[in-house]
């Protein structure tokens, strides 16, 4: 069995709206219910961190990046489809299948590497 790609996830939002808020916990669900693997999320809030916005070329919010494995890919919304968000970052159906046949998966989300912040 091929090793585990690592998923680097950035979702940018603006401030605590619903529609930021709806994404995190939707992104959140998706990661720990549909997608068993290694990844790392950063959340950037745009209103404080408006120069990461800039240069990732960030025009609306919330965006969800996947970063690594290339290519980079984004969904912007509120990431209430959960097909659409699977699909559209290349978090294929085979992958998580293979995952769950491992013993040896290793999770590294939790609250302490999701970097959030908040007003």
């Amino acid at each position: 069995m091929s090793p585990r790609k690592t998923y680097i996830l950035k979702l940018y939002v603006a401030g605590n709206t619903p529609n930021s808020m709806r994404a995190l916990k939707t992104l959140r669900d998706i990661l720990e219910t549909e997608f068993r693997g290694v990844y790392a999320l950063k959340v950037i809030d745009v209103l404080k961190n408006p120069q990461l916005a800039e240069e990732d070329k960030i025009l609306a919010t919330p965006t969800l990046a996947k970063i690594l494995p290339p290519p980079v890919r984004r969904i912007i919304g509120d990431l209430s489809d959960r097909e659409r968000v699977l699909i559209g970052l290349d978090l294929l159906y085979d992958e998580l299948a293979e995952s769950e046949t491992s013993s040896s998966v290793i999770r590294t989300y939790g609250d302490e590497d999701i970097n959030e912040e908040h007003s």
